[in-house]
C-alpha cells in the first residue's frame, strides 16, 4: 500500500493505512484457508499417530474458519466503511473542527449505513421467502441475520468471480507474454532496433523544435516519446535474452497456463454430470467426513497438491480478470498516485473475491473439501438450479473467452510473423485505427 498510495498527511493517512493493511491480511487469509485445510487432511492422513501434528486437528481448522468469517465481516461491514467515511468527513456544521468532530460524523453514517443495509436485507428476504419462519429469523441478529448478511455478500462475491475468472484465465496469456521474451519467429530484430531509432530521433527532434507556450502538443509528443522508448527498451530485452529464454521458457509457461485452463474446464464439466445424477454433489449436501478421515482428492496427495496449485492460479486470474474490466481499468492503482479512497476500494474489492474463492472453488467441484463454520452456512449454496447455471455459466463463459483469444492471437502473430500487420487485415478495430499526430498528419509506420 505504502508503494501505491499518493503522499498526504500522516495523521490523516496512518489509522486509514493500518485499517486497509489488516483487510489485505483477512484477505490473503481466506485465500490461504482452503489451501491449508486441504494439505491438513492429507498431512493427518499420512501420519495420523505422529506426536508433533497432534496440534493440527479439526477443531483448530474449523476455529480458523470461523475467524476467518468474522474478521471478514468486520472489515467488509464496519472497519473499511468507517474509512471511507472517515476520509470524507469534515464535522458537523456548528462543531469546532478536528479529530473528534469527523468520528462524530463517521459514527452517525455507520449508523445511518447499517439501518439502510438492515432494512433493504429485511425486505430481500420478506419478498423471497414470505413465511413465518424465515421473518422469525432476522430477530436473531447474530445467529441468523448476519450469516444470511454475508450470505447475499458471498453470492454477489461469486458472481463477480464468475465475471472475471474467465476473462482472466484468457488474460493471464497476454500478462505471462509480456513478462516473459517470447520467441524471434521470422522477425529481425536488428531492422525493428534500427526503425525505432529512428523514430525516437524524429520524436525527440520535434519536441525540441515545438515551442513551450504550446502545451498541448509537447504533453502529446512526450507521451508518444514515452511509448517509444518502451518499445525500444523490450527489443533490447529481446536481443539480449538467451536462446533457451526465447525458444523454451516462453512455450513452457504457455503450455502449462493452457493446461491449468483446461484442467479446470475439464473439472466444472464433470461437477456437472456428477450434479445431475449425484446430489451429494451439492455443496450444501451431506457432510464431510471430517478431517483426517479420508482423503479430499481421488489421486490422493498428488490430487490435492493440483487442486491447491489450481485454486492459487483461479485466484490470480479473478484478479488480472478484474482489473482488466473495463468498467474497474481507472479502478487499478498506480504507484505513488493512487488516493487513499481508491486504496480502500481495491482492499474491499479484494476481500470479496477472496472471501467468494472457497466457495467458488466448492460450488465448480475444484475441490471436494466442505465448508466449515459460516462459509458453509450459506442458504444458496442448497438451491439445485442456481448451482448448476454457475457451473454452465462458467464452463461457457471460459471456452468462449479462450477460443476468441487464440484465435485472434494466432491471427496476429501470424500476420504479424509474415509482415502482412501493415496491411491492416486485422478485424480489431484498436490495429486498424490511424491516430493522429501533433502536426495534424496520420502516423503511419
Amino acid at each position: 500500500i505504502t508503494r501505491y498510495k499518493r503522499k498526504a498527511g500522516k495523521h490523516r493517512i496512518f489509522n486509514m493505512l493500518f485499517l486497509s493493511t489488516f483487510t489485505l491480511a483477512v484477505s490473503a487469509g481466506a485465500v490461504l484457508l482452503l489451501p491449508f485445510s486441504i494439505i491438513s487432511n492429507e498431512i493427518l492422513l499420512s501420519f495420523p499417530q505422529n506426536y508433533y501434528i497432534q496440534w493440527l486437528n479439526g477443531s483448530l481448522i474449523h476455529g480458523l474458519w470461523n475467524l476467518a468469517s468474522l474478521f471478514s465481516n468486520l472489515c467488509l461491514f464496519v472497519l473499511m466503511p468507517f474509512a471511507f467515511f472517515f476520509l470524507e468527513s469534515e464535522g458537523f456544521a456548528g462543531l469546532k473542527k478536528g479529530i473528534r468532530a469527523r468520528i462524530l460524523e463517521t459514527l452517525v453514517m455507520l449508523i445511518l449505513l447499517a439501518l439502510l443495509i438492515l432494512g433493504i436485507v429485511w425486505v430481500a428476504s420478506a419478498l423471497i421467502d414470505n413465511d413465518a419462519a424465515s421473518m422469525e429469523s432476522l430477530y436473531d441478529l447474530w445467529e441468523f441475520y448476519l450469516p444470511y448478511l454475508y450470505s447475499c455478500i458471498s453470492l454477489m462475491g461469486c458472481l463477480l468471480l464468475l465475471l472475471c475468472t474467465p476473462v482472466g484465465l484468457s488474460r493471464m496469456f497476454t500478462v505471462m507474454g509480456q513478462l516473459l521474451v517470447k520467441p524471434t519467429i521470422l522477425e529481425d530484430l536488428d531492422e525493428q532496433m534500427y526503425i525505432i531509432t529512428l523514430e525516437e530521433e524524429a520524436i525527440q527532434r520535434k519536441l525540441n523544435g515545438v515551442s513551450s507556450t504550446v502545451e498541448y502538443q509537447t504533453v502529446e509528443l512526450e507521451r508518444e516519446l514515452e511509448k517509444v522508448r518502451s518499445k525500444k527498451t523490450n527489443l533490447e530485452r529481446r536481443k539480449k535474452a538467451s536462446a533457451w529464454e526465447r525458444n523454451l521458457v516462453y512455450p513452457a509457461v504457455m503450455i502449462l497456463l493452457l493446461t491449468e485452463t483446461s484442467f479446470s474446464v475439464l473439472l466444472v464439466a464433470l461437477n456437472i454430470l456428477y450434479l445431475l445424477v449425484d446430489e451429494t454433489a451439492m455443496p450444501k449436501g451431506s457432510g464431510g467426513p471430517g478431517i483426517g478421515n479420508a482423503s479430499l482428492s481421488t489421486f490422493g496427495f498428488v490430487g490435492a497438491a493440483l487442486e491447491i496449485i489450481l485454486i492459487f492460479y483461479l485466484m490470480v486470474s479473478s484478479v488480472v480478470g478484474f482489473y482488466s474490466l473495463r468498467f474497474f481499468e481507472n479502478f487499478t492503482p498506480r504507484k505513488d498516485d493512487t488516493t487513499m479512497t481508491k486504496i480502500i476500494g481495491n482492499c474491499v474489492s479484494i476481500l470479496v473475491l477472496s472471501s467468494a474463492l472457497p466457495v467458488m472453488s466448492r460450488t465448480l467441484g475444484i475441490t471436494r473439501f466442505d465448508l466449515l463454520g459460516d462459509f458453509g452456512r450459506f442458504n444458496w449454496l442448497g438451491n439445485f438450479y442456481i448451482v448448476l447455471s454457475y457451473n454452465l455459466l462458467f464452463a461457457i463463459m471460459t471456452t468462449l473467452c479462450l477460443v476468441r483469444k487464440f484465435t485472434s492471437a494466432v491471427r496476429e502473430e501470424l500476420l504479424k510473423a509474415l509482415g502482412l500487420d501493415k496491411l491492416h487485415l486485422s478485424n480489431n478495430p484498436r490495429d486498424s485505427e490511424t491516430k493522429p499526430s501533433a502536426n495534424g498528419h496520420q502516423k503511419t509506420l
